[in-house]
């Protein structure tokens, strides 16, 4: 890179300012200058570029195409020389861990491992947010998030943690004498239904199946679920890992399984250098998830 040819720092600065407040006038209350100050250091960045980073044919300052270029990269950089100033200063290190699995993934698979977690690093605070919504971590925020896909989201790292295919499952006396194959008699029976929008629910949508089903869908709690399954009360979509025990006990039988290869938890950070307490977390259940295998 040729350091020489970068604009002046004070320029990007106050640039990467007004794309994150969206105004001069917040730009120069952010980094503690007048708005004057901002708008001077903004045409200076245009006239060392060359290009029209702003579109000031209306009330308000828009970005230019090349302009949107410069804001992420902007944005993008500082922030990875904030998180760097936050881990050399320990200001980072501070703050509790917070992971954001999926609330079957946390309640099914995550909770009961955890004290094992808490045993080897008794030193770290952490905030455990299950969440059905899909979240991108970001700094001063979530650091981990644990999500079910095939992996490849934009703008995140994502690492597949565990694969396992989606099931539909019912305890056998639910669809004993019944032809399983036919779609038909799938939907006249009795279903159940995760709470909010998850994996299982995302998959239904999919598919098709919420809206095709002739006999009752009941909504329930997560943690309610695969209980609800086992005790005959209806079919239900979950992850293969959490029933596997009850398929080889003969507790819950599998009416159909999806082949998607990839699919599984995959662990969802943002780009860049990882604060200590993540990558003894991250370290933790790679090993954890190493040992089912």
């Amino acid at each position: 890179m040729m350091w020489r040819d970068l604009p002046p720092l004070a320029a990007l600065r106050a640039f990467a300012a007004f794309c994150e407040t969206g105004g001069v006038s917040e730009a120069g209350v952010a980094l503690g200058v007048s708005h004057a100050a901002i708008s001077q250091q903004l045409r200076t960045l245009e006239a060392h570029l060359g290009v029209a980073l702003f579109d000031r044919s209306g009330r308000a300052m828009r970005l230019t195409d090349d302009g949107e270029i410069l804001a992420q990269g902007c944005i993008d950089g500082f922030g990875s020389i904030a998180r760097a100033v936050a881990l050399v200063t320990g200001a980072e290190a501070a703050r509790p861990l917070h992971i954001s699995p999926t609330p079957t993934f946390a309640a099914a698979w995550l909770m009961p491992r955890l004290p094992d977690f808490r045993a080897i690093h008794p030193g770290i605070n952490m905030t455990l947010d299950p969440r059905s919504d899909l979240v991108t971590p970001a700094p001063g925020n979530v650091d981990l998030a644990i999500r079910y896909g095939s992996g490849g989201w934009s703008g995140v790292d994502s690492d597949l943690l565990l694969e396992s295919p989606m099931v539909i499952v019912a305890a056998p006396d639910l669809v004993a004498g019944k032809d399983t194959r036919d779609a038909k008699v799938l939907s006249e029976l009795p279903w159940l239904e995760e709470n909010g929008i998850t994996e299982s629910t995302q998959w239904l949508k999919d598919h098709g199946i919420s809206q095709g089903v002739q006999g009752t869908l009941t909504r329930v709690p997560g943690n309610l679920l695969i209980d609800g399954a086992r005790d005959g009360q209806g079919l239900v979509v979950t992850v293969r890992l959490f029933v596997e025990a009850d398929i080889r006990a003969g507790r819950l039988i599998v009416l159909e399984q999806e082949h998607k290869p990839g699919a599984g938890y995959h662990l969802v950070t943002r780009p860049g250098v990882q604060r200590p307490p993540l990558r003894a977390f991250v370290k933790w259940i790679k090993r954890a998830a190493r040992d089912l295998t």
